[in-house]
Order: structure tokens, then sequence, then C-alpha cells
């Protein structure tokens, strides 16, 4: 059992920045790590992926944008996020899964955090 807890967001003004964490129990070799993020009345969408122990892979709406990144020794993954639009306002979800892959749907992960909120208000 895998446990996730994710902290950052809240409101930021477009074209700012902000970063997420997410700290799990555990991360283990070829575990992928994961952003995911849900507006209301719309699905759960891929935002970006790391593999521990391989890359990277981002949602073609995060490119360019956002940065995941891991710190193994702290078990922590973040999400840089910057030049933030309106659109990126969502609840955005840390989730793990067993099996090195790229992004991939959320069907994909086992373990998923709570959630946190991030604005962005024009």
């Amino acid at each position: 059992q895998v446990q996730l807890v994710e902290s950052g967001g809240g409101s930021v003004q477009a074209g700012g920045s902000t970063r997420l964490a997410c700290v799990a129990s555990e991360i283990s070799f070829g575990m992928t790590m994961a952003w995911f993020r849900q507006a209301p009345g719309q699905e759960r969408e891929g935002v970006a992926s790391i593999c521990n122990g391989g890359g990277t892979s981002y949602a073609d709406s995060a490119k360019g944008r956002f940065s995941i990144s891991q710190d193994s020794g702290k078990n922590t993954v973040y999400l840089q996020m910057n030049s933030l639009k309106p659109e990126d306002t969502a609840t955005y979800y840390c989730a793990a899964g067993p099996l090195c892959i790229a992004l991939g749907s959320p069907q994909t992960y086992t373990y998923w955090g709570q959630g946190t909120q991030v604005t962005v208000s024009s």
C-alpha cells in the first residue's frame, strides 16, 4: 500500500507559477508517479508522469509550461507549473502505478492522493 499526500496549489493569477508536491510512503524502482487533474464536470486527465529510473511524459497542454521532477531521497514528486492559464484550474491529484509507463489513463494507476486545488484567475 502506497500513501500519497499532496501539497501546494491555491489561488494564482494567470501567467503566474506554483509548485505542487506529492510525498509518497515509498517509490519503488520502475514505479510511475504522475499528476492528473480534474475540473468540475470534466473527466480526470493526465498532466505529467515520471518513471522512477526512466523518463518523463507530458500532456500536450502541459508541454513547455509544466515540469515534473522527483527527489528520490525525500520520496517526493513535484509539479512545477508556469505560465498558468484559467483553464488550468482544477483539482490536481498525485498518482502512483506499478509499471513504468508514459502517462497513460487513470485506470493504469493504483494509488491516489486526496487532491489539491489550483485556481487560476484571469
